[in-house]
């Protein structure tokens, strides 16, 4: 049986609920309007469900022309794909700064009101680099507001094998992956370097390092313990918990639901 694409998945503002979508086109960093967009606190820091679980809670979806939010409680909001021209806004996400395109007083109301805390939205400048670690970016690769890495993959069968561990089973949604592969052994995708779908070759960076939002329940923006708590026991690396690896690419095109996943080369759960 051939490793097959199941599953794609874009988040538009960083946090807040992904989309499932059927292709994707891959430009130079990752797919389009991937965390393209996202909410800055009243100092300029990224917000993310690490401090506020629940934008889990906000719907995006994605038009020609716009972004369409939604969240209980609240009336839609519409929102231009671009902001209305005005002076760039000062943002950090980790260790960088990216001095990003702001929006105006009605959608930043309307993020503030849900949230219950001052806040703006941003979108990642066109013209603006945020170049990836150097000792992983061979190719001089760089992302929007992704925390680090362009690309995120997860394998079903590596899912199932969590899920045969917990009490309860837990979506894929949980993780917040970009690339689902069917096909494969639980945690193959730790030992792929390269792997081609379609026009695009995918590289391995390192291994994604879990943190707390896996444990939020991406439907009700309520945390827990799993499966940090299960995780721990078998997929621990120093003081990190991995599952599922961060990509790198090269190339442009389409990957679409029901590509195959070719494999090029493999090597250790690093990439290297």
């Amino acid at each position: 049986m051939p490793f097959v694409v199941s599953e794609l998945y874009i988040y538009p503002i960083k946090s807040c609920r992904g989309l499932r979508i059927p292709s994707a086109e891959v430009e130079e960093r990752g797919f389009r309007f991937d965390r393209s967009w996202m909410l800055a606190d009243a100092s300029g820091l990224f917000l993310s469900q690490r401090k506020v679980p629940r934008m889990a809670l906000i719907e995006v979806a994605l038009g020609p022309a716009q972004l369409t939010v939604s969240a209980p409680g609240m009336e839609r909001l519409l929102i231009p794909l671009n902001p209305e021209p005005r002076a760039t806004l000062r943002t950090t996400i980790w260790d960088d700064v990216v001095h990003a395109q702001p929006y105006g007083d009605e959608t930043n109301t309307w993020f503030s009101r849900f949230l219950g805390l001052p806040c703006r939205l941003v979108k990642f400048p066109d013209q603006a680099r945020r170049n990836v670690e150097a000792r992983y970016a061979k190719l001089g690769e760089h992302t929007a507001f992704s925390d680090a890495y362009p690309f995120l993959a997860i394998s079903e069968a590596s899912l199932a094998d969590l899920n045969a561990r917990l009490e309860h089973a837990l979506p894929m949604n949980r993780f917040r992956p970009n690339i689902v592969v069917a096909g494969c052994e639980a945690f193959a995708e730790d030992t792929w370097s390269t792997f081609r779908i379609g026009a695009v070759i995918f590289r391995a960076a390192k291994p994604c390092a879990r943190c707390r939002i896996t444990t939020i329940d991406q439907l009700s923006g309520i945390p827990g313990d799993e499966p940090l708590r299960t995780l721990s026991q078998y997929r621990s690396r120093g003081t990190s918990v991995i599952f599922g690896q961060n990509l790198l690419h090269s190339g442009s095109g389409s990957v679409s639901v029901g590509d195959t996943v070719h494999i090029l080369d493999q090597g250790n759960a690093d990439g290297n």
